[in-house]
Order: structure tokens, then C-alpha cells, then sequence
């Protein structure tokens, strides 16, 4: 079945591949099970920092398995634009600091999560190898619009906003949502709660679009604006919330969900309850002069749908609740 548009370009664009650091649902919180667990150079379970990467005392999945079984797909990697099919790497640029999405494992520079497996898949029914490059949120789409990477994943949502820079491969449905500390002493219990309050988010995403959104809002209802902090990772923001400096933290909902469940063995944080709030695809992203390469990494994807490695990938992290049917070009509204 033919499930997205194809379109060929005769513009090359130059890549530059520098050096690599290495290879939701409406009220729903709970059915997001995450077994996973981690921390890069974090502390681990029952230190004090209690940040993200400091986990529960289950184990990471082990998904070598499973990618090991994916085999090259030759019909699929012949889709592929010259350049890459030749160089047999696809460069990736991602935010490792989001479980569990992308993050460190123990060792501090092996990247896992649901997002690297995933692209990791992609990459080996081309026939591709995945080199990652860690990057801030608010770069990766110039990164990728200036060649220095060739697509990004990293719990980005697609937004018609985005379409205009780069395009997308659409992988997952999410959505934001409110994280406090355990017993939520700030009593937030939803959006409309927030004004006045100490919030934090990282740079350059969705939720600080929110958050000022809804700064905005207060102030015109005659309420006092949201106090917003923005920062450039998670960790800084749990950070900020265990030590009680700040209110609230608006997060992806898996993020918010993995963080709640692993911090301090589940006792620093907790996610407010309610529906998601601005859901939204993930997408993969793919500079716009690229059309072969969305393509190929579309195609790549529906074929791991249909073959049911997407689903188990999806279910070894926890996130099937935000599980797609196929892949979709530029879905996001």
C-alpha cells in the first residue's frame, strides 16, 4: 500500500559528517509501564539528586536481540538518495537526555531508548549503520538543514510550524503533560492551575511554546503570568523541581511517566493526572531538499510495522499506548 507521497529531487544538497559520539493517551499515565531504567554519569537509584537518569531498581530492557534480527531489506535501501547508499551511515542528530526516549546507558556513552531503537531498525533495513551525535534541543533543525546530520529524532513534535523548516517522518502519538513533586505540594492540578506558578521546560520545544501560551492567557484573564525557566535539559529542570525552587516541570508524557516511575526508586516526582494536553506525532525529521531519504526512512518504518518489530520495540520501553498504524509524512497540525 502506497501510504505516502513521493517526490524526487534534483538537487543535491552537501552533507558534512564531523565527528560522532557514538551509536499518551487521555488519562491514561498509568497504562504507560515502563520497565526501563538508566543513568549516563547520573547518580543511581536512592542517591539524592533524584534526576532523571537515576532509576528504579529494574533493569533496562535488553533490545539487542531484536535489532540484531532485522535484516536488510535490498527493494528498500535501492530507494535510498546516492550519497547516503554510499557512505552506508546515516548520521543522526538527537537530544541524549530524554528517557526514555534517547539517553546514556550506565557506561555514559553507550545511547538506548525507544527513539534510538527505533531509528537504529530504520538504519539496518537499509542497510545503514546509525552514528548518533548528541545535540541541544534547539539546534537539531539547523543541524539538519545545514547538512550536519541527515535526519534527527528526538521526541520532536511535528508541528505545521516545523513543516516549514524541515520535513517529517511521523513514528509515535504523545503529548505534554505536568510533573510535580511527590505529593504535589504546589497543588497543580491541571493547565488551569498553573498561573502564577514557577514552571520550567527546555529550549526550543513544544512545552515552552505552552508555557507561554498559557503565561499569555493568565495575564489576560487578570491572573498572575506563569514564572517560566527555561533551560537546555531535563536533568537541570528535576533538578530545580526536587529542590523544590520551582513548581512544576511540563514534559513529554512518556518522559514524564519514565522519570515519575525510575527518580529516587518513584519518590521525587509524580505526573498530574488528566488528559494529555496539545497531543501530537513525534516525528522523525528530514532536511526538505531530501525527498528519496523521507521516503526510504518512511518505507523502512511501515515495513517494521508490518513486520512487528515496531511493536515490540514499543512495547519492551512502555510507550505501545502511542503506538501508529503507519508511517505518515508531515501529519502534524
Amino acid at each position: 500500500m502506497t501510504r505516502w507521497t513521493t517526490a524526487r529531487s534534483t538537487t543535491a544538497r552537501p552533507r558534512l559528517r564531523p565527528a560522532l559520539w557514538g551509536s499518551v493517551a487521555t488519562g491514561a499515565v498509568l497504562a504507560l509501564t515502563l520497565t526501563a531504567c538508566g543513568g549516563p554519569s547520573a547518580p543511581q537509584p536512592g542517591e539524592a539528586t533524584g534526576d532523571a537518569s537515576s532509576s528504579a531498581s529494574s533493569t533496562i530492557p535488553d533490545t539487542s536481540a531484536l535489532l540484531d534480527a532485522v535484516e536488510v531489506d535490498d527493494s528498500l535501501a535501492s530507494q535510498l538518495p546516492s550519497d547516503i547508499a554510499d557512505a552506508g551511515t546515516l548520521s543522526v542528530g538527537s537530544n541524549v537526555q530524554s528517557a526514555p526516549n534517547n539517553f546514556y546507558a550506565a557506561d555514559g556513552s553507550t545511547v538506548i531508548g525507544s527513539d534510538h531503537d527505533l531509528i537504529t531498525a530504520i538504519g539496518k533495513k537499509l542497510g545503514l549503520e546509525v552514528e548518533y551525535q548528541n545535540q541541544d534541543f534547539g539546534s537539531l533543525i539547523t543541524s539538519l538543514q545545514s547538512g550536519r546530520v541527515d535526519v534527527t529524532i528526538a521526541a520532536m513534535n511535528d508541528t505545521a510550524e516545523r513543516q516549514q523548516a524541515i520535513d517529517f517522518v511521523d513514528y509515535l502519538t504523545s503529548g505534554i503533560t505536568l510533573m510535580v513533586q511527590k505529593g504535589n505540594p504546589a497543588d497543580i492540578t491541571g493547565p488551569d492551575t498553573l498561573c502564577g506558578k514557577t514552571i520550567a521546560v527546555v529550549t526550543g520545544t513544544s512545552q515552552q511554546e505552552f508555557a507561554e501560551a498559557t503565561s499569555t492567557q493568565c495575564e489576560s484573564d487578570g491572573d498572575e503570568p506563569l514564572e517560566i525557566t527555561v533551560t537546555d535539559s531535563d536533568a537541570q529542570n528535576q533538578t530545580q523541581l526536587r529542590t523544590g525552587r520551582i513548581d512544576a516541570i511540563v514534559n513529554d508524557l512518556p518522559s514524564a511517566v519514565y522519570i515519575s516511575k525510575t527518580a529516587q526508586d518513584g519518590e521525587a516526582f509524580e505526573v498530574v493526572p488528566g488528559d494529555v494536553i496539545d497531543g501530537a506525532p513525534y516525528g522523525i525529521g528530514v532536511n526538505k531538499d531530501d525527498p528519496e531519504l523521507r521516503d526510504a526512512i518512511a518505507a523502512a518504518l511501515d515495513s517494521l510495522i508490518d513486520d512487528g518489530t515496531y511493536g515490540e520495540v514499543l512495547d519492551a520501553w512502555g510507550i505501545t499506548s502511542g503506538s501508529v498504524t503507519e508511517a505518515t509524512v508531515n501529519g502534524g497540525k
